[in-house]
């Protein structure tokens, strides 16, 4: 008696595991359709991603191109490589104070380096299927984290939001005390133009979500 004829699912072999999602939807009926549905995911998550890519670079000190071109070889291979039929493939928020840190302490060799390494720890990781332990990580941790990148990231637009002049440092009490010490030198028109931006989010936020 198979699986089937027990009652019990077929369990996936090491083959079809790890098969891009990519190919297996090409297998099957891809229409018109699902081409539409994907082809405008794809623009709005670029519109989120483009900019988002330029500003991790210029943070982490490299150029927006550099950022562009990075966005686009990455999002490309998780969208060919990628194992799941819906999902969302782009640069991170959250990474930009740990790209940053990384870049000012070993630059632009460590951060590839350290890139790298990431990557590496990832295959070996999902290989191993270690992402089914998430589940046991409590939910405040979760929030915690991604509340304490929120200050970080934070913090690091005062200097543009305000126009602020000077070489402001990586720390967060530095970037502070740099923003306090030089708040002689705030340009209005950055700052009109953050708060108009700033506005427009929230509005769109709350009437346009």
């Amino acid at each position: 008696m198979d699986n089937r004829e027990s009652g019990s699912p077929r369990r996936a072999n090491f083959r079809e595991l790890f098969t891009p999602k990519l190919v297996t939807a090409l297998r099957q009926a891809y229409t018109a359709e699902f081409l539409y549905h994907d082809v405008s995911a794809g623009l709005a998550v670029a519109i989120l991603a483009i900019p988002l890519s330029m500003a991790i670079a210029i943070g982490s000190g490299a150029t927006p191109a550099q950022g562009l071109i990075t966005s686009v070889i990455a999002g490309g291979m998780i969208s060919t490589l990628g194992g799941a039929r819906f999902q969302v493939g782009g640069p991170a928020a959250a990474f930009i104070t740990i790209v940053a840190s990384l870049s000012a302490r070993y630059g632009s060799e460590g951060l590839l380096t350290a890139t790298f390494l990431a990557g590496l720890i990832l295959l070996i990781a999902g290989f191993l299927k270690l992402g089914t332990y998430i589940k046991y990580v409590p939910t405040p941790v979760v929030l915690g984290f991604t509340t304490g990148i929120g200050v970080l990231i934070g913090v690091g637009q005062i200097k543009d939001f305000f126009g602020l002049t000077g070489l402001f440092p990586a720390d967060v009490e530095g970037r502070l005390e740099t923003a306090w010490a030089g708040h002689t030198t705030v340009n209005a028109a950055a700052f009109a133009t953050g708060i108009v931006t700033l506005a427009a989010i929230v509005g769109m936020r709350r009437f346009l979500p």
